[in-house]
């Protein structure tokens, strides 16, 4: 033990230097404190002003925080259900006009409503924007497959009206206007891999990315409808760049009746597969023999020739139709390099069954799926990287244009029309509404056959709405067939991701209608002012170029648009 001895003034300068000493540590302490509350503080402030403030379109903002309003895309009038009683007046002020309004003059006064989206109309060409837009939504992929018979043997019980609206109900809908922004943001964060060494058309690819970007102002092509499209000058220079550029190579391999018959698929509500693969082999313009020039690489399979011959009825399992899908890609990896180059990210396959999306998701997920069932939540539809193909009902292979067209605007008497089988959950609701309960709204269950099914053709051709519900899944041929027979879509089918929806402008056409808002389906169509659905019929009728099959192809046809789509998704995802 040390014992210090001191006088008084020196013990006093100790004590005081120690004061001084400990003073300053504490003061030290206290500026250090004070230095991390202020920091905690604007990091908070920085939080909160990224929260709640909005830039232009708010797409930087939403791609890093969630946002409860939905984006509007620009020039999109939106309909909530719970206002249509409001404003269902309209319909009775505008009823009497008596010629049409030209489709490039369109009314600007528009009731106030709520952003929330139940039914869209758009009445111009949306402007979307490039950067990255709305985080994308989970997917709930579904592997699981559905035996049609017991499907049917068990349908929604159209007596049980509150467990029926229940079912049909989706809380996670995705609006047009979100998938919209899901594209940019899929293409803005998601690439295909980086090809393992480099090809000649790699950098073909690039610059055509580049050139469509950059695409001039081009709006006066008397051969497309600028409303109708989202960019209808982007559009024409990739279509242009298609016809000048593309290559596509045909895997020889594969044995038919799955691979290489398109005749067999002709005709029925497959059609698209087996129509798509009869031109895609027969065309001198865009098959290559050589490979290495190739763009493209397409598998020429039949998904409905595969479900036909291989699944076992009863079974409830479609395992073995996705071991010969694998057993098959293995024969392609092993024989060529192509596949190991870019890992399937240039292939891709046209296919309409609705077990598509579950058999082709364990081995096929990462190329290019061209599917008819285009469920951008259920079946794990990837939007910007796989297509949504158009279901197409094809009656007659010989004359597919049979029976086009129909009644003028003024002569159609039917507000709307539904007829079909009742399929999946929302049908039967749809019935439970409005069969036989208003006599504007000729709603359905099976027709009586009739002689090439005139009766229903009938309906479509006399109804102003033709009303597109969807079945087991969301696709649905009735899409198609109400623009064939000139008769605005009305698409009740959440999720579901419309065909060419990379470049139409779907909202300038067709209405969208929430599976939720059924027993509002009147109120919702009559609330349109006829001036508007004037002006949809006449694009509909514009739009039809490009759903029509031809025995021989044409410009701007069906099969030039899926070859399009498929095109335009492997530019915008080639990774330099």
């Amino acid at each position: 033990m040390v014992v210090w001895f001191c006088g008084r003034s020196s013990c006093f300068n100790h004590h005081l230097y120690n004061r001084i000493f400990t003073m300053g540590h504490e003061f030290q302490y206290l500026l250090e404190t004070k230095r991390f509350v202020w920091l905690v503080t604007l990091v908070f402030a920085i939080f909160m002003m990224f929260q709640y403030f909005q830039f232009p379109n708010g797409y930087v903002v939403s791609s890093l925080f969630p946002v409860s309003d939905s984006q509007i895309v620009a020039n999109t009038t939106r309909f909530h259900a719970s206002d249509i009683s409001n404003i269902s007046s309209l319909h009775n002020n505008t009823s009497n006009a008596s010629s049409p309004i030209s489709a490039t003059h369109l009314p600007q006064n528009s009731p106030a409503l709520t952003p929330t989206t139940a039914v869209n109309i758009t009445l111009s060409t949306p402007t979307i924007p490039l950067g990255p837009v709305a985080s994308e939504s989970d997917r709930d992929v579904s592997t699981s497959v559905k035996d049609f018979n017991e499907l049917q043997k068990n349908p929604v019980r159209s007596d049980d009206k509150s467990s029926a609206t229940k079912d049909v109900i989706r809380e996670d809908v995705v609006t047009i206007s979100e998938m919209h922004d899901m594209l940019v943001h899929n293409r803005a964060s998601s690439r295909s891999m980086k090809p393992r060494w480099s090809s000649a058309v790699d950098k073909e690819l690039l610059d055509a990315k580049f050139q469509i970007e950059n695409a001039h102002v081009n709006e006066n092509d008397p051969t497309l409808y600028a409303p109708l499209f989202v960019n209808v000058s982007r559009f024409k220079r990739s279509y242009e760049l298609m016809e000048k550029t593309l290559k596509v190579y045909i895997y020889k391999e594969g044995a038919k009746p799955i691979f290489h018959e398109p005749q067999a698929v002709q005709k029925g509500i497959y059609a698209s597969e087996g129509w798509f693969m009869k031109n895609m082999k027969a065309s001198q313009q865009f098959v290559t023999k050589k490979p290495k020039q190739a763009h493209l690489f397409y598998f020429p399979f039949s998904s409905r020739m595969l479900e036909e011959k291989l699944f076992v009825p009863d079974s409830h399992s479609n395992n073995n139709l996705v071991q010969y899908l694998k057993n098959y890609l293995d024969l392609i990896a092993g024989k060529y390099s192509f596949w190991n180059r870019t890992g399937g990210s240039d292939h891709f396959f046209v296919a309409c069954h609705d077990w598509t999306p579950s058999i082709t998701k364990k081995h096929m997920d990462t190329c290019i799926r061209a599917m008819c069932n285009s469920d951008i939540k259920k079946e794990g539809f990837t939007l910007g990287k796989d297509v949504p193909l158009p279901e197409t009902l094809i009656s007659s292979p010989k004359n597919p244009l049979r029976e086009f067209g129909g009644k003028p605007a003024s002569e159609r008497s039917i507000l709307a029309f539904f007829a079909g089988r009742m399929h999946g959950d929302v049908r039967p609701i749809l019935l439970q509404h409005w069969q036989n309960k208003d006599p504007d709204m000729k709603i359905f269950g099976k027709l009586p056959k009739s002689k090439h099914n005139i009766n229903y053709i009938n309906y479509m051709k006399s109804s102003k709405y033709c009303i597109c519900a969807k079945g087991y899944e969301v696709n649905s041929p009735r899409v198609v067939e109400a623009i064939f027979y000139d008769c605005v879509p009305v698409i009740i089918s959440d999720n579901f991701v419309p065909p060419f929806f990379e470049v139409l402008n779907w909202e300038s056409f067709a209405v969208f209608v929430k599976e939720k808002d059924i027993p509002n389906l009147k109120n919702i169509l009559v609330s349109i002012p006829e001036s508007r659905y004037l002006v949809m019929q006449e694009r509909v009728k514009k739009v039809q170029q490009h759903f029509f099959w031809h025995v021989k192809p044409i410009k701007y046809d069906i099969f030039h648009m899926i070859l399009h789509s498929i095109w335009y998704t492997r530019v915008f995802r080639i990774n330099p």
